[in-house]
């Protein structure tokens, strides 16, 4: 599903990543774990295709058998709209729009009609327990409301791969529990896999595998 060589990064003389090999199967839930500054969540971003990383020799970043070192800015664009999706502490809905119309962004950006991709979002928003909520704006919903409908944004293009930034940061914590349980459901029923970077020990426990960074490095596998 992911597998990432030597990979580096460094802005101006800092030196974030230092080598970091990862293989990631489908269907796993992986936790990274660390100190603040040990780069975790640079690789999340750079797995994500968010971020690049810095060429080096032996390099090599292959998501869904395809090597997104090699496409062009379009074509990334492209696979990481329809193959990933994205979960942040802070949700990063948009203000002016409901929840349905937050959900529904990254499917329009991809091509899908109005009809269709509401069709999609409103199954997606009655699934997580918010069909009563879709036409709400963010200042109207809870924390866990919200960070529900950023979930569902990210699954509204069915992608393989979810990955999660600190994504139960900013909720108490029964919504982060649910949250953290929702994330093995969907892995249950879709067979989607999630790389969460996280400062919760009891959703990095909950993994399928916890990965350690210090110092710019994995150190265990």
């Amino acid at each position: 599903m992911i597998q990432a060589k030597n990979i580096h990064k460094y802005y101006d003389q800092l030196h974030v990543l230092k080598g970091v090999d990862l293989n990631i199967k489908k269907g796993e839930i992986v936790s990274i774990v660390g100190a603040s500054g040990a780069g975790k969540t640079t690789l999340l971003h750079i797995l994500g295709t968010l971020d690049q990383p810095t060429l080096q020799d032996g390099i090599e970043l292959l998501i869904n058998g395809e090597d997104v070192l090699k496409m062009n800015d379009k074509t990334l664009s492209r696979f990481r709209n329809l193959n990933l999706g994205f979960i942040f502490q802070f949700h990063q809905l948009l203000p002016e729009f409901t929840a349905l119309e937050n959900v529904c962004i990254p499917a329009y950006i991809s091509g899908k009609s109005s009809t269709e991709t509401e069709t999609e979002a409103k199954k997606i928003l009655s699934y997580l327990g918010l069909s009563d909520r879709i036409h709400h704006k963010p200042n109207e919903l809870s924390g866990g409301e919200q960070q529900r409908v950023a979930v569902a944004r990210a699954l509204i293009n069915t992608p393989s791969i979810i990955f999660a930034d600190e994504p139960s940061g900013n909720l108490d914590k029964a919504s982060a529990e649910n949250l953290h349980q929702l994330f093995f459901k969907l892995r249950d029923e879709f067979d989607q896999t999630f790389v969460i970077v996280t400062h919760n020990e009891e959703l990095a426990n909950m993994a399928d595998r916890k990965l350690i960074m210090v110092d710019g490095l994995i150190s265990n596998r």
